[in-house]
């Protein structure tokens, strides 16, 4: 299970996890979502990858985090591009920028840096 010698604390998570993670956000962002307001709908997909990511957050979690992120991101953008009805991708209108700094969307890549014991 550990690669290369490398030691390390903490759960990780395993691909079924992610998968049911994913798909719970795949269940928050579907169509019959559209009458939400957009500010709920990112705290109720806030939420959830939160306390999903507060569970796994010790363990070697970062390439867990990076598909959860781009999963969301897709799904969260595929959402606002139904409710709004625009066009192609979305990764215009609603790039990187505009999901984790305009609207708040938790990006849980970053979320480990900033841990004190981390930068020891």
């Amino acid at each position: 299970m550990l690669e290369d010698g490398e030691e390390y604390i903490g759960t990780k998570p395993s691909q079924k996890t992610i998968a049911r993670v994913c798909g719970a956000i795949s269940e928050l962002t579907e169509g019959r979502w559209g009458f939400i307001d957009t500010e709920d709908q990112v705290g109720r997909i806030n939420r959830k990858l939160e306390g999903w990511s507060n569970y796994f957050r010790l363990g070697p979690v970062s390439k867990a985090y990076r598909a959860v992120d781009r999963h969301t991101a897709q799904r969260l953008r595929q959402w606002l591009r139904r409710k709004h009805k625009v066009r192609g991708a979305g990764t215009t209108r609603y790039s990187d920028h505009h999901l984790y700094q305009r609207l708040n969307l938790v990006r849980l890549e970053v979320r480990t840096r900033n841990f004190a014991w981390a930068k020891a």
